[in-house]
């Protein structure tokens, strides 16, 4: 790995959305050879609790399978609004993600938190790149996860490559598990709580500038929900794959489908009005 940059603190997300959106740069035709650090974190309780609430997971025990997701989220964004990656930060897509946790991990353990990116190629709408995280405790690896994004209209140095497929969950049918009325401010409480300050997902206007018709929620919004549905019936150290199909745009009412499958689960959320829209198809495993 090339260069490292070690943060000592979390970054502010807003200013970097911000500098995002100027133009110039955006030259570049490879991914920067670069990890975004930090080491010593330690979770705030309070940050923790909205989380929890925005997501539907109870408080306790041990950390919430996508927590850490959003400790890495900011390191990401750090990242992905270099003018030298390649990619522009507004408007990316979220196309699937990949947890695992290797073991429970405490809300009081210090962990280090290291974010790359790879897996710069092609996509039949644009580009796509991965953001991978890595969270270790005393030295120990306790979480991964890969974020698959896209850039509509983007082009990439070359086709898709072995390994960068998006994971395709068999999506189960049948009756709804649950039925979520997901309100018109849901992205704007997600983004308070994980610091995914995205346009696409506040509100409307912003949202329209993007190409969407209204604010779309989070897709690690969905995936948490959907898997805050399945608490004390999964085990701490667990694998989650989620691939978004059709963007939630907000307000909306869906439905929350759930199937043991292998040993593990499978699910999905789709509209409440069309079982045939899915927004999302998972599998814990």
């Amino acid at each position: 790995m090339g260069t490292v940059t070690e943060l000592d603190g979390p970054p502010s997300l807003g200013p970097l959305y911000a500098r995002s959106v100027l133009p110039g740069g955006r030259g570049a035709t490879e991914l920067p050879d670069r990890q975004i650090v930090r080491r010593g974190v330690t979770v705030e309780q309070d940050h923790l609790a909205d989380y929890a609430l925005a997501c539907g997971f109870g408080i306790g025990g041990t950390l919430p399978a996508t927590y850490p997701h959003v400790l890495a989220f900011g390191l990401q964004v750090v990242l992905m609004a270099d003018p030298a990656f390649p990619v522009p930060l507004p408007g990316l897509v979220h196309l699937a993600n990949r947890i695992t946790v290797h073991r429970g991990i405490a809300p009081t353990e210090t962990l280090d938190i290291a974010v790359r990116a790879e897996r710069f190629v092609a996509h039949r709408k644009g580009a796509q790149v991965d953001l991978v995280a890595e969270v270790d405790s005393g030295g120990e690896r306790v979480w991964d996860g890969r974020s698959t994004y896209l850039a509509r209209g983007a082009k990439a140095p070359r086709e898709t490559e072995a390994g960068s497929d998006i994971p395709d969950p068999e999506t189960p049918t049948g009756p709804a598990a649950a039925t979520w009325k997901v309100a018109d401010d849901t992205g704007r409480r997600y983004a308070a709580a994980s610091g995914d300050v995205n346009p696409i997902h506040l509100y409307g206007l912003t949202a329209k500038a993007m190409g969407f018709p209204r604010a779309i929620a989070h897709g690690m919004w969905t995936a948490a929900h959907a898997l805050a549905s399945l608490q004390g019936r999964v085990p701490d150290a667990l694998t989650y794959d989620v691939a978004f199909r059709k963007p939630l745009l907000l307000p909306s009412r869906v439905e929350l489908v759930t199937a043991q499958r292998d040993g593990g689960w499978s699910l999905a959320v789709r509209s409440a009005k069309d079982a045939e829209k899915v927004h999302l198809v998972g599998r814990v495993s």
